[in-house]
């Protein structure tokens, strides 16, 4: 049982770090001055989510297609709200995530096996909704 849970804390950490943007250099974040952290570039966290996946190369390439896909799709939506000079409310915020995941999802299914798309909804479901500290 430890191991199931120490897999799927494992996989989660490997999507939370895929989906994650870039943070600029010498900016806040893991790497940035001060923070005696780490930086992973965008490539490493494709890597390591590649390797929690399994992922064969044309896996890699297609699922990191998909992901920066849906990571600029919602880039555009924030962007947007803000240029509007509205704020949306949780409900929104929350309806957009779970739609922002159907979308990854339907797009992942017939790139994934079964047990690949498995793992991959467990690392989703385990981010929560926006807002809440991951």
């Amino acid at each position: 049982m430890k191991v199931s849970l120490l897999a799927v804390a494992a996989l989660w950490v490997g999507v939370v770090l895929a989906q994650a943007p870039d943070a600029p250099p010498g900016g806040p974040g893991p790497g940035g001055p001060g923070a005696g952290g780490w930086h992973e570039s965008a490539a490493e966290r494709m890597d390591h989510l590649a390797t929690l996946l399994d992922l064969t190369a044309d896996q890699k390439t297609q699922v990191q297609a998909v992901l920066e896909e849906e990571h600029a799709r919602m880039k555009a939506q924030r962007d947007q709200a803000r240029a509007s000079g509205t704020k949306p409310t949780f409900e929104e915020m929350k309806a957009a995530h779970e739609q922002a995941q159907k979308d990854t999802l339907a797009k992942l299914t017939p790139i994934l096996s079964p047990d690949q798309l498995k793992k991959f909804q467990v690392l989703m479901a385990e981010r929560g909704p926006p807002g809440r500290p991951h």
